[in-house]
């Protein structure tokens, strides 16, 4: 499948570290040094991921190559949900009059947007669809709790909006060669790792030492699998596109795949942690420098346990 336009929307609010000290005593050279973020991206109170969304998708539309109303399949995906019933994908929907299409929200913490990605293949292979929208979008500032000193102080909100085809549009379009995803709910502290509870507590991360392990096991595992199923090496990859959790372990990777560090693309010390549509809002951010034959790897980890990666050839 291709990628035939990709959008982004950043709120303008940025919250530095400093903010933190009086809240949960940490400062903000240490918030730095043990995350790399210096300031995290905040939505308004009037924001939340379905206004995000289309804000996203507005950014996509001027290039692309056909009429919105020929998709027909939107998928939302988030773990942080302002509705649960009329979703991103359906006011979507609305907005554009996209009548001819099948809508859904898709969620599985941190690698939502790779899950949503495999599904769109999925419909394509079943012949069920030929064109479609994902909407990646968090609005973590919506659930946070910024007094817990384990993870009030990681989340940015930010949303993306990527269209895609089953079939190559333009010679611009970047072709997703392919996308791999697993659940490993059956790891030890998986279940209790990150948790959203919106009346109890919100977003938590107890295990915060697991969740580093596992994602800087996992996140390089992937990627590797997808090269050498694919007949590709490290020194085919031209850049790296991890979730933006956390810059150590980008560096723990950078260390175990010896990459150069200007392999590595990322936001997370603007940003924040923006959940599961990071690594595509980086993406789409970057999206004018990647040239043609460029390969990219997009590779996630997220709460619960679930993990994916994709690789992309510009």
């Amino acid at each position: 499948m291709y990628i035939n336009a990709t959008g982004f929307y950043i709120p303008e609010a940025r919250v530095d570290n400093q903010h933190f000290l009086e809240l949960n005593g940490l400062t903000s050279e240490w918030i730095e040094q043990r995350t790399g973020i210096r300031t995290r991206s905040i939505a308004k109170p009037e924001e939340n991921i379905n206004t995000m969304s289309m804000e996203a998708l507005r950014n996509a539309l001027p290039q692309l190559p056909y009429d919105i109303t020929e998709v027909d399949l939107i998928i939302s995906a988030s773990y942080s949900p302002y509705d649960t019933v009329a979703t991103a994908a359906h006011n979507a929907q609305f907005e554009f009059n996209i009548t001819n299409a099948k809508a859904l929200y898709l969620s599985s913490a941190c690698s939502s947007f790779i899950n949503a990605l495999e599904v769109v293949e999925g419909y394509f292979a079943m012949g069920k669809a030929s064109k479609a929208l994902i909407l990646g979008a968090d609005k973590n500032s919506a659930y946070w709790n910024e007094t817990d000193p384990k993870a009030g102080h990681l989340w940015g909100d930010a949303a993306a909006a990527f269209f895609l085809s089953k079939e190559r549009i333009t010679e611009k379009d970047a072709e997703v060669i392919e996308v791999y995803t697993q659940g490993l709910g059956y790891l030890p502290k998986a279940p209790e790792a990150v948790h959203l509870r919106p009346r109890d507590g919100g977003i938590m991360m107890p295990e915060g030492r697991d969740v580093f392990m596992q994602a800087c096991t996992y996140m390089p595992k992937n990627v590797l699998f997808l090269l050498e199923k694919n007949g590709y090496t490290l020194d085919d990859l031209s850049y790296f596109i991890g979730h933006q959790a956390n810059m150590r372990i980008m560096a723990n990777i950078a260390k175990q795949l010896n990459l150069p560090e200007e392999k590595f693309l990322h936001n997370i010390e603007e940003l924040g942690n923006t959940g599961s549509v990071s690594s595509a809002l980086v993406y789409a951010q970057n999206a004018h420098k990647f040239k043609k034959n460029d390969l990219i790897a997009l590779t996630v980890f997220g709460g619960g346990y679930s993990t994916g990666a994709c690789l992309i050839k510009c």
